[in-house]
């Protein structure tokens, strides 16, 4: 974790919305990251409709006010994530952007097995074909970071996976790898970590989701492993604006509505007017406390939050000022983590 650098409140939120945003090392990659990157999952249209253009121009915003890290999968509406990010990165003419995709399994595993099946899940065969696939998507000659799409606890001794990406290295066609855990599991890339098999692991973690800093962001820092933190606004309910009534208005069979139903939605009301008590006055919003949540903690490289707007850019971007959370109100937080798995 950071030492205490200031609050600062609305004041500090102000100054840095005239600034773009900081930059961290990527791990033992050599690469100088933006600490706030752009999560891709929503352009592809699981979250509900999307306009193309309107992500277009969202994304060169993104670009232009720094962020030079995008986070993708070919999971994301079939490629469509891809493609779009694709046509942005044709129309921009500034710097370097690292981008990040993925393959899913072949097969994907129950989330409720704790030892699925590993071996095989990603054949040689299946992953040059995803590679190829996201290149000709995305209009790039290589990737960044290429990621497999749902790690299992034995993949860091089963390493067929790792013969045909370092091939790919080798090739010119990716450049570095990386793994995407299981959601609720931090603790499968804890192995991984200490072999520094990959570049970079990506978690979900946030003020809920807390369990990656028992084990697996020690692993990570004590062998620059990066770690790309997924989910820090909790899918939308610690942005902090959701009503009642907000369920009713998503959009039948988007991911919110599905990770949302039932008793849900009540239970995660409940817990965010708890973080709204905690917090108090400590920060303005709950939106800006969860950012500078993750934010304050020295192995997260990159969080990569989805944004739809030119707005939610700016707002995401003005948090990427060096201000952290205090250690006491870290500490207080604690009691709020809540393990669950609504991607079930």
């Amino acid at each position: 974790m950071n030492a205490l650098a200031g609050m600062g409140g609305a004041h500090a939120k102000f100054r840095s919305q005239r600034t773009n945003v900081r930059y961290r090392d990527f791990g033992r990659t050599g690469w100088k990251v933006s600490e706030i990157g752009f999560g891709g999952w929503q352009i592809g249209g699981a979250w509900g409709a999307v306009d193309d253009e309107a992500s277009i121009r969202t994304l060169l915003h993104a670009f232009d006010r720094g962020i030079n890290f995008v986070d993708t999968a070919q999971l994301y509406g079939a490629g469509h994530s891809e493609k779009v990010i694709g046509r942005a990165l044709k129309q921009w003419n500034g710097g370097k952007i690292y981008v990040a995709t993925k393959a899913q399994p072949t097969v994907w595993p129950d989330p409720n097995d704790s030892s699925p099946a590993f071996r095989g899940r990603f054949p040689d065969w299946h992953l040059r074909e995803n590679v190829e696939n996201s290149l000709r998507r995305l209009g790039v000659d290589h990737i960044d970071l290429f990621q497999l799409h749902s790690w299992g606890p034995t993949g860091h001794c089963e390493l067929d996976w790792l013969e045909t990406l370092n091939e790919l290295r080798c090739e010119g066609k990716i450049d570095q790898i990386g793994v995407s855990l299981r959601d609720n599991r931090p603790d499968e890339g804890v192995h991984l970590a200490h072999l520094g098999l990959v570049a970079s692991e990506q978690v979900i973690f946030n003020m809920f989701e807390q369990h990656p800093r028992d084990e697996l962001f020690p692993a990570a820092k004590a062998n620059a492993t990066a770690i790309i933190a997924r989910v820090p606004l909790d899918s939308g309910s610690l942005v902090g604006h959701w009503t009642h009534d907000s369920y009713g208005s998503w959009e039948e069979g988007s991911q919110q509505h599905q990770m949302f139903r039932g008793d849900r939605f009540a239970e995660t009301m409940a817990r965010v007017d708890k973080l709204k008590s905690e917090i108090g006055d400590c920060m303005p919003t709950l939106a800006e406390a969860a950012m500078r949540y993750v934010l304050s903690h020295e192995a997260v490289n990159v969080l990569i939050p989805g944004m739809k707007t030119p707005d939610e850019v700016d707002m995401n971007v003005a948090y990427s000022d060096g201000v952290l959370l205090q250690d006491e109100l870290i500490k207080r937080l604690e009691k709020h983590a809540w393990v669950r798995n609504f991607y079930k």
